[in-house]
């Protein structure tokens, strides 16, 4: 590369909306939850145990698990960012290529902004203050389109159970 010649350097990013919020929706819940959990785990594991054996109860004790471990523990504040080059969560930028459709949701009493991804897993999921979902809104309208995409049979699947538990409503 010749002297007189430098790389392009990078401009800085523009913040435009930033907030701080958790970094995962979150519920406390009750005694009567839990125990319904590990009843229909218990019932989940002994049929699993009659028809494979010992490794599928241990995959149902350790979902389980997981489950009380991320119900129990209330997640840490984050700072998100939408900027001109992508959105920043915790620091890490997610660039505006890589990011489809968007929309708003709520789960677990939390607003969410859903952006549609090209990359595994396939979502983000940013839990957003509900005063400012207009100003998201309007900045994001700029680079994605706003439109919600159907339930998925999963999704579905998995609203319908979860209305089903006991503290949910």
């Amino acid at each position: 590369m010749p002297a007189d010649e430098s790389p392009k350097e990078k401009a800085p990013a523009k913040d435009l909306v930033i907030w701080t919020a958790p970094a995962r929706p979150f519920k406390r819940r009750n005694k009567d939850f839990y125990v319904t959990v590990i009843a229909m785990a218990a019932v989940t594991g002994l049929v699993l145990f009659l028809i494979e054996g010992w490794l599928p109860v241990i995959l149902v004790i350790s979902l389980v698990f997981l489950f009380y471990v991320l119900s129990t523990v209330e997640p840490e504040n984050i700072e998100y960012k939408i900027t001109d080059q992508g959105i920043k969560i915790a620091g890490k930028l997610t660039t505006w290529d890589i990011m489809g459709r968007f929309w708003f949701t709520k789960r677990l009493d939390n607003n969410l902004l859903v952006i549609e991804t090209k990359v595994l897993p396939g979502r983000l999921e940013l839990v957003i203050n509900e005063d400012l979902k207009d100003k998201i809104k309007k900045e994001l309208e700029k680079y994605l389109v706003h439109e919600e995409i159907p339930a998925s049979n999963i999704d579905k699947a998995a609203n319908w159970f979860s209305k089903k538990m006991p503290g949910i409503k």
